[in-house]
């Protein structure tokens, strides 16, 4: 089982030390930091999956904290602070911070809310994982990766021949003009003739059609232009 770490960044120790017992037996890994300057140090060491983060700490407050960190991650931060002044909130919010929780606070629901940002970050993750893989009978083209699998196999694509099918299976209720295609994937700079789309649709039929005479995954629209011939699994 992989374990979810949290850091706590605090500067009361008597704070510092219940939390980090209350988040211990909720099963968590817990590290403990009780300077700002500490906190980037050790989220770089450790790689946490969520920042538990007070305001008011020595040297460099939790603000800025939030600002140093949102410049190179997206790490879930929630401020826990006693500052309950509304201008501050609005602050954290703005800077990323995933909640705010002022204290005193209670502890069933400092979990709770710790749990529900995880979640959400969980399900976000997985939401863009669906979002880079489309699964089309047969064939699967990964975006992350920029890799096509066809039953199987790697299928040899060019930059353009990618960016064609990969447009197509993720609006596969679209028929697309050439003169769109030639828009979206070439660029808008770009005046060449609609043929040029003629031959790339050509070209990417030969390498994963079965019968290139009557196209399964993309078909012609007489008159119109071209659309995803399936529908995505």
């Amino acid at each position: 089982m992989i374990e979810t770490t949290i850091v706590i960044a605090e500067d009361d120790a008597s704070i510092r030390q219940f939390l980090h017992i209350l988040l211990t037996r909720e099963g968590f890994n817990v590290k403990v930091v009780g300077k700002g300057e500490e906190v980037i140090n050790e989220c770089h060491s450790c790689n946490p999956d969520l920042l538990l983060l007070d305001i008011m700490m020595p040297g460099m407050d939790g603000f800025e904290v939030c600002r140093k960190i949102r410049e190179e991650s997206n790490l879930p931060i929630i401020i826990l602070t006693a500052k309950e002044d509304n201008a501050d909130k609005i602050s954290g919010l703005i800077l990323g911070c995933d909640d705010y929780i002022t204290k005193p606070f209670d502890s069933t629901e400092l979990i709770l809310r710790i749990k529900a940002v995880l979640r959400r970050v969980k399900e976000h993750s997985l939401s863009v994982a669906v979002q880079n893989i489309v699964e089309l009978p047969g064939l699967t083209i990964n975006n992350i990766s920029r890799i096509t699998e066809l039953g199987g196999q790697v299928v040899d694509l060019t930059p353009k021949e990618y960016a064609l099918l990969w447009l197509l299976s993720n609006r596969p209720d679209q028929v697309f003009t050439r003169e769109q295609l030639l828009y979206q994937i070439w660029d808008s700079n770009y005046y060449g003739s609609p043929s040029v789309v003629t031959s790339l649709v050509k070209r990417l039929r030969e390498k994963i059609e079965p019968d290139v005479a009557d196209p399964y995954y993309i078909k012609t629209i007489h008159g119109v232009g071209y659309k995803l011939g399936v529908k995505p699994c």
